[in-house]
């Protein structure tokens, strides 16, 4: 991902603020992972651990999907997906270069997709690609909150991102246990290597408290 930008705001979305500074950013990030697959990069590495959660055929809700890297990935791979973004062209562009999952423009501090006629028993939510520190800081609560109402019982919602990046793992854990939040287990790499104190990256599994 970008990195973070200047700005007088310190609660404002990330992404929006990128979107507002650099005329033209969703573009280059789309063709950036486009160019990635072109080239053959895996790109995958965050389905496959998601895969290895679910049974075959899960239902699984792709938050901050971005142009649909990690949701298309777990869809061929045979589950069911919904994809969430508030960048309507990101959003396009998932529709164009991966069809067969959901995809849906909406904002994840809001997102309510029983009112919008999608069941909220999601098997697995996963967050990629540092959608939490993209957040507004406000929201973050939020958005856990909002993917603690989206979950099956027995579910998990799964979050990678950089901890450089402003936001620590003592953070995402107080705001998750707010939100009804448990963490599950805690990893340093979406390919499943332990968590420990000098890692600069979190994958937090987390479940209903």
């Amino acid at each position: 991902m970008p990195e973070r930008s200047d700005a007088a705001d310190p609660d404002e979305n990330e992404w929006l603020r990128l979107l507002r500074d650099k005329p033209g950013h969703s573009e280059w990030y789309i063709e950036r992972f486009r160019t990635m697959a072109a080239e053959g990069r895996d790109l995958d590495g965050e389905a496959r651990m998601i895969d290895a959660m679910v049974d075959r055929g899960a239902r699984i809700l792709d938050a901050g999907c971005g142009p649909g890297r990690v949701g298309a990935a777990l869809w061929h791979r045979g589950h069911a997906v919904v994809g969430v973004d508030l960048d309507p062209e990101l959003i396009a562009a998932a529709e164009q270069d991966h069809p067969g999952p959901l995809w849906l423009v909406d904002d994840l501090a809001t997102l309510d997709l029983p009112a919008r006629g999608i069941d909220a028993d999601f098997d697995a939510i996963v967050c990629a690609g540092n959608v939490m520190t993209f957040l507004a800081p406000s929201t973050r609560g939020a958005v856990l909150e909002r993917m603690r109402r989206h979950l099956h019982p027995e579910g998990r919602a799964v979050l990678g991102f950089g901890l450089d990046r402003g936001y620590t793992v003592e953070q995402l854990l107080a705001d998750a246990q707010d939100a009804g939040l448990a963490a599950d287990l805690l990893l340093s790499t979406w390919s499943l290597h332990a968590f420990h104190e000098q890692a600069g990256f979190v994958v937090a599994v987390l479940v209903p408290a």
